[in-house]
């Protein structure tokens, strides 16, 4: 009886801790957490803008609306990409909302109600209003849907009655936005004095003689360099290295690939398919829904793959060609005849030969000289190899002047295709075709054609089994478990010769990606967690077809800029510091060139540099040192400079002659060309100044 008792008196404690342990075990985790109240963090805090604080509800709140309106848009439930988007464009939206409205209200700026009429139904059509109420047929605007819409709002559902409120208040805000641009990008000016300046570096020429020594002369393995002198760099050009977090990892990957039995398997299946497509009534309606990856219904020659192009010739409607394997999935397709677009499509390449300035003797000068390649090619020479050691079109010019597949549909400026459309059929065009980029030598290489092919396809990916993807992340999980230190990570990556290292270096705090694999937000959440050290071993994390695991292996703070943050850089620089003083030295004092050269020995260059001007001058072996080129146009006809360190090497510049820009009446052209330079940095030199000034604190990659 007395331990009856005895159990009754200490019930009330066993339950008070059982409750007690419930409770910790249901919330533990919010109470607990690194942002909980408890563990000393404060988890509403998202970040500052302006000095004003932003929490984590009200942001998420803005979030929910965007998504809301996003899905109700596309009909569609928002994927992760999406949200990561749609969680950029809300942050950026705070920012326009907080620190941008502290600049329109210094400035007295706003948008009146009448405004706001006049952007919706008025006569200044805002654009996005002309794309919202296009009509879907013609693409025209049409501004009674407007009124329509409008008059039948108040009877919408009220989620579309939202819609168009934040429809509204951002057509607001961009028109706010864009008084603000357009009262900063007016206000430039540049002067005659700066035109003049412009036109002088453009068009006055010297020839130079000049001694160069080349830093990659003397051997990197030659030179020390000390963690001290690293320091004392650092200290004195402390403003150039701004501090960031980071974070630099290391990692394997177990990639989950489709199976013998997983490839086998699937095109047992594509063969019933090619048999039902054959047999479909409504081929098209079959192919939509077996297809996993949607297919064009009518395809161009040109957008076709190499495999299909081939089959072209053999096309019987009604017949269906493949299995076609690309990668890893498997395309059939039914062909039902052709038709003809309104477009027409061709392949061409081309030559573009730019002038050095707009000056009508520098399009004189440019003209001749594509004249002449012209006439190289005419004569038998090689389109490609002259396109690529001519071309100022770097893009195509490594594909010996390839610009691919095109249509007549205003994607070239029009000069160019009225030429090339003008073909009916391939070769080369015998006159020069002139633009605002140039003059274009041009060979159309595949004929102008407008026909369709009707098609009806089906695609499918081959798809790992389960079985496949558990085998892979049975590897994964016995690689991660084995290993928890950088150094049996190394190991163990040497004994199975199937794994390669990857580095992912200084990724920053708010990173989705690690280097190509995308959706790597928990690795990057993983390395930048305060309890993760420095060469510890995650978990396994699963992205897209692979698993991974990951190593720490370095960090950077933005409050504390170490040496070991730029190590690459400032031993480069501080290297190329010590070899200067080091040739320097043996150049000794200056006198006649070829001497000092033949003086100095191996590594010394002697050149010339004829007819160049001072904004676009080129030295031979040292290409473009503005150091250099101030040097040799700045001294006296005859004279020498002394031995300097320029971007790239140590110089002496010989000044053999120089002829002054003639004088001219009108710089309106350079004034002009200054200005343009200056209204199309104007938008994002502002965004720039605004967000400095409004002291940004983004602790979003504390959440998400």
């Amino acid at each position: 009886m007395a331990l009856i008792n005895k159990i009754r008196e200490k019930s009330g404690i066993a339950v008070t801790v059982i409750a007690v342990s419930l409770i910790f075990f249901i919330v533990g985790g919010d109470l607990l957490g690194p942002n909980s109240m408890f563990g000393g963090g404060n988890n509403q805090t998202l970040g500052e803008i302006a000095g004003k604080e932003i929490d984590i509800q009200s942001f998420q709140n803005r979030l929910d609306v965007m998504r809301q309106n996003y899905e109700a848009q596309t009909g569609r439930a928002a994927g992760e990409q999406e949200i990561v988007a749609l969680r950029e464009q809300a942050w950026n939206q705070l920012i326009v909302d907080i620190a941008y409205k502290e600049q329109y209200e210094k400035l007295g700026l706003t948008v009146t109600d009448e405004e706001m009429v006049d952007m919706v139904q008025g006569n200044h059509i805002s654009p996005s209003i002309q794309q919202a109420f296009a009509n879907p047929t013609t693409g025209a605007f049409d501004k009674s849907a407007v009124v329509n819409y409008l008059k039948n709002l108040k009877t919408l559902p009220l989620p579309q009655q939202q819609s168009w409120a934040e429809f509204e208040q951002n057509l607001r805000s961009d028109r706010l936005r864009q008084k603000y641009e357009n009262l900063v990008r007016t206000s430039t000016y540049v002067t005659k004095a700066e035109a003049e300046k412009e036109y002088m570096a453009q068009n006055t020429r010297a020839s130079l003689r000049y001694l160069y020594v080349p830093f990659y002369s003397v051997p990197d393995t030659t030179i020390k360099v000390t963690d001290s002198q690293l320091e004392s760099y650092l200290s004195a050009h402390r403003d150039e290295y701004k501090g960031v977090s980071t974070r630099t990892v290391q990692y394997v990957t177990f990639p989950v690939l489709p199976a013998k039995d997983d490839s086998a398997a699937l095109y047992t299946e594509i063969k019933t398919l090619a048999r039902g497509l054959a047999s479909a009534e409504n081929d098209s309606a079959y192919a939509r829904m077996n297809s996993d990856i949607a297919m064009p219904t009518d395809m161009s020659y040109a957008s076709m793959s190499d495999q299909l192009k081939e089959a072209v010739t053999t096309f019987v409607p009604g017949g269906v060609y493949g299995p076609y394997r690309e990668g890893n999935t498997y395309f059939i397709y039914k062909y039902n005849g052709t038709k003809k677009d309104s477009l027409s499509t061709v392949k061409a390449s081309h030559i573009l030969i730019r002038p050095e300035n707009p000056s009508d003797s520098a399009k004189e000068v440019a003209r001749q000289r594509a004249e002449g390649i012209l006439g190289q090619i005419r004569g038998g020479a090689s389109f490609e190899a002259m396109a690529a050691t001519n071309s100022a079109d770097p893009g195509s010019a490594q594909r010996g002047g390839d610009l691919g597949y095109f249509q007549n549909n205003g994607s070239m400026v029009k000069p160019f295709e009225d030429a090339v459309f003008s073909m009916s059929g391939t070769g080369l065009i015998g006159r020069l075709v002139e633009s605002q980029f140039g003059f274009h030598i041009i060979k159309v290489t595949d004929a102008k054609s407008n026909t369709l092919y009707r098609l009806a396809g089906i695609a499918k990916t081959i798809a790992p089994s389960q079985a496949t993807r558990d085998e892979a992340y049975r590897k994964a999980d016995q690689f991660a478990g084995s290993v928890k230190t950088k150094s049996q990570f190394d190991e163990a990556v040497k004994a199975d010769k199937s794994l390669v290292v990857a580095t992912a270096n200084r990724l920053p705090e708010s990173s989705s990606n690690v280097n190509a694999i995308q959706n790597a937000r928990e690795i990057v959440r993983w390395a930048f967690n305060d309890k993760t050290d420095i060469n510890d071993v995650s978990q396994v994390f699963e992205t897209d077809d692979q698993y991974v695991v990951a190593v720490l292996t370095g960090k950077t703070d933005e409050d504390e800029v170490k040496i070991d943050d730029f190590r690459d850089e400032l031993t480069a620089k501080v290297r190329n510091q010590l070899k200067a003083e080091q040739i320097t030295s043996k150049l000794g004092a200056v006198g006649d060139l070829e001497a000092m050269a033949k003086k100095y020995g191996a590594g010394a260059l002697l050149e010339t540099a004829n007819d160049i001007s001072l904004a676009t001058g080129l030295l031979s072996s040292a290409g473009f040192d503005p150091i250099a080129l101030g040097k040799g146009f700045g001294l006296q006809k005859g004279k020498k400079s002394p031995v300097f360190t320029g971007e790239n090497g140590v110089f002496v510049m010989e000044l053999v002659d120089r002829t002054e820009a003639p004088q001219i009446a009108d710089y309106t052209p350079y004034k002009t060309q200054l200005q343009q330079g200056i209204e199309s940095r104007a938008s994002f030199l502002l965004n720039e100044a605004v967000r400095d000034n409004a002291k940004i604190v983004d602790r979003r990659a504390k959440f998400f």
